[in-house]
């Protein structure tokens, strides 16, 4: 089974994005998120991760076959 870079449906505080990336590179969220703010104080952070949530697909839950 192939991994997709998807956004997370039970590990999201806003739009899941960051709890996407977490469970695709294995890691813990929180650092996804502590990254990113310091990202979003470069001025292009925030239009990322808008573009983020636009573009990737949200995360089927697998009992909803």
């Amino acid at each position: 089974m192939s991994k997709k870079l998807v956004r997370s449906s039970k590990n999201k505080m806003i739009c899941g994005v960051c709890g996407g990336f977490g469970e695709y590179f294995n890691i813990d969220a929180t650092i996804i998120r502590l990254i990113w703010a310091i990202f979003c104080f470069s001025g292009s952070g925030i239009i990322a991760y808008i573009i983020a949530a636009i573009i990737m697909p949200e995360e089927k839950d697998t009992w909803d076959d």
